[in-house]
């Protein structure tokens, strides 16, 4: 077998004070432009799930033993997606806290600075004394040196007046920061509830999984090879690629209507067909089956490569592209297809975990999921196929195995 490679206490305030602004800096797109965004995603993602849907009530009448595991590994799928953008907010927010750490220490200079220049002019006009204006006007000195005087005054007094609005300014900074500081700190409070709240969730469909399995496992196993069965899965697979294709282009026709132009997950790198030799695979683990290969006793090939994994492992994007398909299908588990452009796709199957939601742009080498053995499979590791216009090929000339 072939080797691949593939906010806490002791803290300072004013740490948590600059740790606050975070909240508006996040956001890096106008609102209207983030509402139609998200407009567009929740319309794909509910056109996709409708065909989820009608494929699913198509085969009511071809129940197969498998299908037992289907609703809790999408429980065991969701837990796990929260956990992991949970986990992706919370590194999000401490990089920026780190980032706001050190605008504070320059901050705290600059307010310490303008402190000592206030306190040294003040004590200076204190030792001095401060002359009335009138006064100065009415003794009997030379005018210019008077008028030199009243200069003097002046200057003081206006720079005195912008170091005092300036401390001022800070120091009601500092207290709208404190005001934010502690919404945030609710915020992370809250986050981190809710992460101990799915991961007991998560163990409960993983202790629920457990007992179909138990039930069902024999009859699974003898379903596994079954020529009927794996045929019913490849052409489960190819009708579902052949819909999400007719999905792209007509949303592509709508785009271009509005003249509008959907993002091409090439366009982020080289065209798909250029990065032939140079993809890695998306999984590190044993290459067990082949493209090509038989199937044990049944004589069908191989569509795709199966890599052996350990449970949980993480799985990648193999290059830039866009999710669209990432739900339980029967023969495939937790299964997340990507749109790559010009016709290119690349399928990721028998995933504990699906981390990315339809609509996702990605780049090459994003996590996507986790390793598992969803859908009835015997041995934990990733099922994956690449197609080009709804046709699978081999994978492995297109992979650098150094």
């Amino acid at each position: 077998m072939a080797k691949l490679r593939a906010g806490k206490p002791g803290i300072p305030l004013r740490f948590w004070c600059c740790a606050a602004a975070l909240a508006g800096l996040i956001a890096s797109q106008p609102g209207s432009a983030q509402t139609q965004q998200k407009e567009e995603l929740d319309e794909l993602r509910s056109r996709i799930e409708k065909l989820q849907k009608e494929l699913e009530k198509s085969e009511e009448s071809k129940s197969e033993a498998a299908d037992a595991l289907r609703q809790s590994e999408r429980a065991i799928s969701k837990a796990n997606r929260r956990l992991f953008e949970l986990a992706n907010e919370r590194k999000r927010i401490d990089a920026k806290i780190r980032q706001l750490t050190n605008q504070a220490a320059e901050l705290d200079k600059q307010i310490e600075s303008e402190r000592v220049s206030l306190g040294r002019l003040i004590r200076r006009q204190y030792l001095a004394g401060q002359p009335e204006s009138l006064r100065l006007m009415l003794n009997r000195q030379n005018a210019n040196e008077t008028a030199r005087q009243l200069h003097y005054f002046g200057y003081v007094s206006k720079a005195r007046a912008e170091l005092i609005g300036s401390l001022r300014n800070s120091l009601e900074e500092l207290k709208e920061l404190t005001r934010q500081v502690q919404e945030q700190s609710a915020r992370l409070e809250k986050l981190e509830s809710e992460e101990s709240d799915q991961k007991i969730t998560l163990e409960k469909q993983k202790q629920a999984r457990k007992k179909v399995l138990a039930k069902t496992s024999d009859d699974i196993a003898r379903q596994r090879n079954q020529i009927s069965k794996l045929k019913r899965d490849e052409q489960r697979l190819t009708a579902l690629i052949k819909k999400l294709a007719e999905e792209a282009e007509k949303r592509r026709r709508q785009a271009r209507l509005k003249n509008q132009s959907l993002p091409d997950a090439s366009a982020n790198n080289s065209a798909f067909r250029k990065l032939k030799g140079r993809l890695r695979l998306p999984v590190v683990g044993e290459l067990t089956n082949r493209f090509g290969r038989p199937r044990e006793d049944t004589g069908l090939s191989w569509k795709g490569l199966f890599i052996a994994a350990r449970e949980g492992g993480q799985v990648k994007a193999i290059a830039p592209g866009q999710v669209v398909y990432a739900d339980w299908l029967r023969g495939f588990g937790n299964l997340l297809i990507l749109d790559h452009g010009s016709g290119y796709m690349s399928l990721y199957g028998n995933n504990e975990a699906l981390l990315r939601q339809v609509g996702d742009q990605l780049g090459a080498g994003d996590t996507i999921a986790s390793v598992g053995n969803s859908g009835g499979s015997a041995d934990s590791g990733l099922y994956f196929e690449l197609r080009y216009k709804g046709k699978p090929f081999d994978p492995l000339p297109w992979v650098d195995l150094n």
